[in-house]
């Protein structure tokens, strides 16, 4: 047991780590119930498929705008209060969900609280503080060990994600509810969600941002909010690559719970239990990304990744069976892992110290769009033409998304706004 503990937390985690670490596990399990329950929620109180995703817009939207707004203004103020109030922003969201059914409520607490933002297997974002956090992390870890950091809270996000899977056992539906029944039966689900942010919150009070470096004169007469234009080389292609990318994930990410009620009849707590033994499955997968990084290369790692995800849509969502369908589900998941700590390092990696954040902000704005408007159209064809039309035409989006991504970073890459700290991949 020790051996596995210092292998996750080894001496180069330092305090603000572990702290992430921690306030993302917890923030993760509040993100993993909110994606089972949410979409099947309002389905139960009346919504149609275009309803949900015109939601799913407005949270897309909004996520895009505020998570923009902390990526640009945290590289000047600091990173830790968006860390801090982000997440209760998120219990708030929840509480409402738990309360209220008034329709214009429930797109506004959507909206704030970022509800349907990935799959619920993912729980990858956690809300539009990620800039921050990912920010704050880079600048505490050399470049050498960044890959391996991330990895490491794409662990917590899955050990997360994991127990907020089993917690979708809180609902208890029956057959033909009540808009009433509905909401009294998925209450508990939401409060535990409200209750696991505001930890989140808390324990990000005990993050030890470091000082600001001092600006000379002339940086404090420029704007507050700069355009981080020593990292544009690498910022442009992130553009291209993200804006394919996020056109296929809204496509399906917020859908997948959904999808599996709608094709198969699955309730909230097997879809749970099926969202659990992914997370499960995929714990190790993001602990090795980083050796894979080292045997393939970060570019070709991630391109590869893409091009997998994109192939296993197609079995997915043919399969003839919940459990089949699950289980090329929890490869998929267990691919998918492998990339994410490989993006958010590579994206640290090619920008300015000064402009991390920006960056990580910036990079996604591209993917925020784009997968607003395929969250609509997703909502279209699944009531007009079918429930596997989204994931065929996603499947197709990433797989070009997989080609960009090698030709834009690896036959033409950028060069780093820094030169980076020790060994790096890609």
């Amino acid at each position: 047991m020790r051996r596995i503990w210092r292998r996750l937390l080894p001496p180069w985690a330092d305090r603000n780590l572990r702290v992430v670490l921690a306030a993302r596990a917890a923030m993760s399990v509040a993100r993993a119930i909110a994606s089972v329950v949410t979409a099947l929620y309002l389905d139960a109180i009346g919504f149609s498929a275009i309803e949900i995703g015109v939601l799913f817009v407005g949270v897309t939207v909004a996520s895009a705008l505020m998570s923009t707004l902390v990526g640009l203004v945290a590289d000047r103020w600091g990173r830790k209060p968006f860390l801090v109030v982000v997440p209760f922003v998120a219990a708030g969201a929840a509480i409402v969900f738990a309360e209220v059914r008034v329709t214009a409520l429930l797109f506004a607490a959507a909206a704030l609280g970022t509800f349907g933002r990935g799959a619920g297997a993912g729980a990858g974002n956690v809300g539009p503080y990620q800039p921050a956090e990912s920010a704050l992390v880079a600048d505490g870890v050399s470049g050498d060990r960044r890959a391996a950091a991330f990895g490491r809270i794409a662990f917590a996000s899955s050990l997360g994600a994991l127990v907020g899977g089993l917690l979708a056992e809180l609902v208890r539906t029956t057959p033909h509810m009540t808009a009433s029944a509905a909401t009294a039966a998925y209450r508990p689900a939401f409060l535990a969600a409200a209750a696991l942010s505001a930890v989140a919150g808390l324990l990000a009070l005990l993050l030890r941002e470091p000082a600001r470096r001092p600006e000379a004169a002339e940086e404090r007469r420029r704007p507050r909010f700069r355009w981080p234009r020593r990292s544009w080389g690498a910022l442009w292609r992130f553009w291209v690559t993200n804006g394919t990318n996020g056109a296929a994930i809204g496509l399906f990410g917020p859908f997948v719970s959904y999808w599996l009620y709608r094709r198969y009849g699955a309730t909230p707590g097997t879809i749970g239990v099926l969202f659990a033994l992914v997370n499960l499955a995929s714990l190790g997968s993001a602990l090795a990304a980083a050796r894979v990084a080292r045997r393939l290369g970060t570019v070709r790692a991630i391109s590869i990744v893409r091009a997998l995800g994109a192939v296993l849509l197609v079995p997915m969502v043919l399969a003839p069976a919940f459990w089949i369908a699950g289980a090329v589900y929890l490869v998929r998941m267990m691919v998918q892992r492998v990339g994410l700590p490989l993006r958010q390092s590579f994206t640290q990696d090619m920008a300015h110290p000064d402009e991390r954040a920006s960056v990580a902000a910036l990079s996604n704005l591209p993917a925020q769009a784009t997968m607003a408007g395929s969250q609509a159209a997703a909502g279209y064809l699944f009531d007009e033409v079918s429930l596997a039309a989204p994931f065929e035409l996603a499947a197709v989006l990433q797989m070009v998304n997989a080609l960009l991504y090698g030709l834009l970073f690896s036959l033409r890459p950028p060069r780093p706004a820094v030169e980076p700290e020790g060994e790096r991949d890609g």
